[in-house]
């Protein structure tokens, strides 16, 4: 059988529209090789391709099914080039971290080419300092944020000499054709009534469960509408019609300043690290909008959307990718000027959230995705891209970075950014991962509507040391 897409794999490859490339990565920096010796791109280069067996889908590209019978699947792209995948790039002297982000986010306004496997990496040379950045574009269809942070590991050791990997003699298999990828698609169809309403031959238990679902999805949609519409986010500040041109901007925060707010504010264990982090996005944008001269109020609040992982502790070293996904809503409160009493309000919303006190997914469209023939899923996605600017403001994910130093052959990984996509009417999106005793938050805004998008990037840590204070 082929290698098929899951529904909500599927969903980003239909979500992404001119102005929303739907790819995932990351901004690395290293220092120099310790040994003083220059960092040798060719070798690195030979060194990733000689690791490719260990995460095959990126030999892999995306193949529709003829007639649109079933979702798309994964084939092996007989001419894989690598050169194509991994470039060169060079900052022009003196090679500062504003000229990185401005080429980090020209780079990132950029969708991946739909014809070759859904990847890239940029090596860009001549950063201050004798550094040099590695910036990774990944498709949201191949990984979320967990999957992505272990493929990265991947390509990186532990240690400044490079593990050895066994031989990799691949041989790309066989394309189907147009005729057997309808084939395996119809007979899926049949095989899994549930998957297609429309089949004549589900059975009776197959349709009530269907219909279960679609009530449960159905219900938890519009609890998330009645929500939103109860929230009293600054709409014109973050959901504006947005552009095909980014911006890209880097906050590095103490890991340890983290923690310490959390046992500062949070008594008895019952707050986390992420609900801190969180506190420190609603205390940056609540600085972030009074530049704007927005007006806030008590009750001011923005709504996140915040991914959370629902991949097993078994998965975590799998390397095919996938989503394996969930969220939840929170209502950022930045109308109060306390910022222990914003973390509070925080943390109080995550608990309820775990404890399924309300369980309303901002994915509940796609949750209807497997449910639907292509065609139909292919609209619900795009549908679902255009709601998110009215289900929430902002997107916020925190996914948890290496805790040991890493290296690329023999140059020490300073900072890990991540990059999370925008949807439609989404100014801005703020990744959040841990590295080193760092937490480094990654903001990728519309280069139209967010010009100020550095503002709020630089409040990061004065929100940190609020809460500290």
């Amino acid at each position: 059988m082929p290698d098929r897409l899951s529904p909500l794999d599927a969903s980003f490859l239909y979500m992404e529209q001119p102005t929303t490339g739907m790819h995932v990565g990351g901004v690395m920096t290293f220092l120099p090789p310790a040994d003083g010796s220059e960092f040798d791109v060719d070798a690195f280069v030979r060194l990733v391709g000689s690791r490719l067996s260990l995460v095959p889908r990126y030999r892999q590209r995306v193949r529709e099914v003829p007639g649109r019978l079933g979702l798309p699947v994964w084939v092996d792209d007989p001419d894989f080039d690598l050169s194509y995948h991994i470039r060169r790039s060079a900052l022009p002297a003196p090679g500062t971290d504003d000229a990185l982000r401005e080429l980090v986010g020209r780079l990132l306004s950029r969708r991946l080419d739909r014809d070759r496997p859904l990847w890239e990496i940029y090596v860009v040379e001549g950063v201050s300092g004798g550094r040099f950045a590695l910036v990774t574009k990944t498709h949201h269809a191949m990984v979320d944020g967990v999957a992505s942070m272990d493929i990265g590991a991947l390509l990186l050791d532990r240690t400044p000499q490079p593990r050895e990997v066994p031989d990799d003699e691949w041989v790309p298999e066989r394309e189907p054709s147009g005729i057997e990828l309808a084939a395996s698609a119809v007979m899926e169809n049949l095989r899994r009534p549930r998957g297609a309403l429309d089949a004549a031959t589900r059975a009776a238990a197959d349709l009530r469960a269907a219909v279960a679902t679609v009530g449960r999805t159905m219900s938890g949609l519009a609890a998330a509408t009645r929500g939103a519409a109860q929230a009293s986010g600054p709409l014109d500040a973050l959901n504006r019609p947005i552009g095909e041109q980014r911006r890209y901007s880097m906050a590095r925060t103490s890991l340890a300043g983290h923690r310490a707010a959390r046992r500062a504010h949070c008594g008895g264990g019952a707050g986390t690290v992420n609900d801190v982090v969180l506190a420190v996005v609603c205390g940056a944008l609540r600085y972030w909008l009074m530049t704007r001269g927005e007006a806030l109020h008590p009750d001011t609040t923005i709504r996140a959307m915040v991914p959370v992982s629902v991949r097993r502790r078994r998965d975590a070293g799998e390397t095919s990718g996938g989503n394996r996904i969930s969220a939840y809503f929170v209502d950022l409160p930045v109308g109060l000027d306390e910022p222990a009493a914003r973390l509070q309000r925080v943390a109080e919303q995550m608990q309820a959230r775990k404890r399924g006190a309300h369980d309303a997914a901002p994915t509940a469209l796609v949750g209807l995705a497997g449910l639907m023939s292509p065609p139909l899923h292919s609209m619900g996605a795009k549908l679902t891209s255009r709601l998110s600017s009215r289900l929430f403001n902002v997107l916020v994910t925190n996914v948890p970075g290496p805790p040991r130093p890493l290296y690329a052959m023999g140059a020490r990984l300073q900072d890990l950014f991540p990059v999370v996509p925008l949807a439609k009417g989404q100014a801005v999106g703020i990744g959040v991962t841990s590295y080193g005793g760092s937490v480094c938050y990654g903001l990728n805004a519309d280069r139209d509507t967010m010009p100020d998008v550095d503002v709020l990037a630089e409040a990061m840590n004065s929100a940190l040391a609020e809460l500290l204070e």
